[in-house]
């Protein structure tokens, strides 16, 4: 079903092999099955998995050649007959999680990101670096039409999974945690959506930029690995007993920060693992675990009720990302920058140049 005029081609940024580049051409628009939606896309927010999908860095297969991207936010324009929930003119997003089988004991307790035959979009089926893509119509995210689809587009990845990591860590209003890799693009939203839940902000980060940046979001202690002589014992004096955060959340690119948490987080503290270094392991010594009581866990991409309360944090205005916007076709520039770390915030791609 459509209501408006939806051309045959459109532009793109393909991966055609492993390592890259993205190449920016125009291919087929494609056309939604029984339970589908055809999202126009209007913006889509760059992250770090896009760069990991086209470099081959995890281990877990992309189709080949593929259409990354999973910050889309857009119109929906088409539907297929069986979709009633979703309407023209309706704004969605496409999420990481496409879709999944809705019938597993996982996605029956709303755990649908663990179902073991997950749709991801840029991985293992088209994304949102495109102008028309398509999305599971019981999984895209619903945007309310205040939002402007330009700033939301973040929202739908970044601001998703660190609110999901948030909530996992259990840490309470009045309770501190501490960001790692917060000048980043989840970190620029991870410290926003701390201060929103009551939580007091150690981040951590390198680079004077990104330490005014974490400011200016509400991050009440800024420690720069990059400057500090002992990491540890700076977050533990920033806390106000000298004891630690009571949790950490681990948004980092490189394996190093994930074995130093356990030595500042507080006794029966969280350390939640969201970043994905490649070939990265994690480690703890196992005494100073288990007579301090520490968790150690992972938080993946949220549910779609995690998916509507992130984006009405954003709605009411308490979540702003940070980010600058580019036409599709620079979003090899933007990768780019990501391998050389030189982003602060998130890259937004116009899909419209």
């Amino acid at each position: 079903m459509s209501a408006v005029q939806i051309p045959t081609e459109q532009w793109a940024q393909v991966v055609e092999k492993t390592g890259g580049p993205a190449v920016y051409k125009k291919i087929p628009v494609p056309t939604p099955g029984p339970d589908e939606v055809l999202i126009n896309i209007k913006y889509s927010g760059v992250c770090h998995t896009d760069l990991h999908a086209m470099m081959g860095d995890w281990p877990l297969a992309t189709k080949m050649p593929f259409v990354g991207g999973h910050e889309g936010a857009g119109v929906v324009v088409a539907r297929g007959e069986l979709v009633k929930e979703v309407e023209i003119g309706d704004y969605a997003g496409i999420k990481w999680l496409n879709g999944s089988c809705l019938n597993c004991s996982f996605c029956q307790q709303s755990d649908e990101s663990l179902c073991p035959n997950p749709l991801l979009s840029g991985y293992t089926v088209d994304g949102s670096f495109q102008q028309y893509a398509i999305g599971k119509a019981a999984h895209v995210a619903r945007i309310p039409k205040e939002c402007s689809l330009e700033a939301v587009a973040p929202i739908l990845c970044a601001g998703l999974t660190v609110y999901k990591a948030l909530k996992e860590s259990g840490a309470r209003p009045g309770q501190q945690v501490a960001i790692v890799g917060a000048g980043g693009g989840l970190g620029s939203l991870a410290v926003q959506y701390a201060k929103a839940m009551g939580l007091h902000v150690i981040a951590i980060d390198g680079g004077e930029e990104k330490g005014k940046m974490c400011a200016s979001l509400g991050a009440e202690d800024y420690i720069d690995f990059s400057k500090s002589k002992n990491v540890v014992q700076d977050v533990k004096n920033a806390t106000p007993d000298g004891f630690g955060p009571h949790a950490v959340l681990l948004l980092a690119v490189s394996e190093g920060p994930f074995h130093q948490a356990s030595e500042y987080v507080r006794s029966r503290g969280v350390i939640v693992c969201v970043g994905m270094p490649a070939n990265a392991f994690l480690k703890a010594p196992v005494f100073d675990t288990v007579v301090r009581m520490i968790t150690i866990k992972g938080s993946y991409v949220g549910n779609r009720q995690d998916t509507a309360e992130a984006i009405d944090f954003f709605r009411r205005g308490l979540i702003a990302a940070p980010y600058k916007v580019v036409g599709l076709s620079k979003l090899q520039d933007v990768f780019n920058l990501m391998e050389e770390g030189k982003i602060a915030g998130r890259y937004v791609v116009d899909t419209s140049s």
